[in-house]
């Protein structure tokens, strides 16, 4: 029987970009913000000076040195174990994001394989049995099973019709345990 098919995006689902953005913010400008601050704004829209975010994403360094979403490395390589696993991150608006994306998933996710990973500039053709992002435009057009990553970009986003998930630890629990608790029925049959 084949493995069901699992899209993970990257950013704000694997890679911390919220905290990426407020620590170079802070460096930038001098100004601290506080994250609840940017809870339910859009990303370019959240701080004093928009234009510098919109700058930090073209500026190297900026993806490779993002934080890792606790949780997120465990879940993935148990993930990894029993499903097929892909990670799908749009990467061409910001051509330097390709090769520090592809470097940071090395550093801290080495037991993706190269084979596994999908940079694409729109999520549109994909195709698998679960999709799990954080922006509501990249599961719109997906057929499978739509799960929305919070983020505090979305956090205020309710009804959207698809699942919600607010951590790692959440997905571990859908996507887990009910494998785990599959197995070790038919094993103790």
């Amino acid at each position: 029987m084949a493995k069901q098919r699992v899209l993970i995006d990257m950013d704000h689902v694997m890679a911390d970009i919220t905290s990426q953005f407020i620590i170079w913010y802070q460096r930038s400008t001098g100004i601290e913000m506080d994250r609840n601050d940017l809870l339910g704004k859009p990303e370019d829209l959240a701080f004093p000076e928009p234009r510098r975010i919109r700058e930090f994403l073209h500026t190297p360094g900026f993806f490779a040195t993002a934080p890792v979403i606790p949780g997120s490395q465990s879940v993935i390589r148990e993930l990894n174990q029993l499903y097929d696993v892909y990670i799908v991150s749009a990467a061409m608006e910001f051509p330097q994001s390709l090769s520090e994306k592809y470097a940071w998933l090395l550093k801290h996710f080495p037991f993706i394989h190269w084979q596994q990973i999908i940079f694409c500039g729109s999520k549109k053709p994909v195709s698998g049995d679960f999709m799990i992002d954080d922006h509501v435009k990249n599961l719109t057009h997906f057929k499978g099973e739509k799960l929305l990553f919070t983020a505090t970009h979305n956090i205020n986003m309710h009804d959207t019709g698809y699942r919600r998930v607010n951590n790692w630890e959440e997905i571990k629990e859908l996507f887990l345990l009910p494998k785990f608790n599959a197995q070790r029925a038919t094993l103790n049959a």
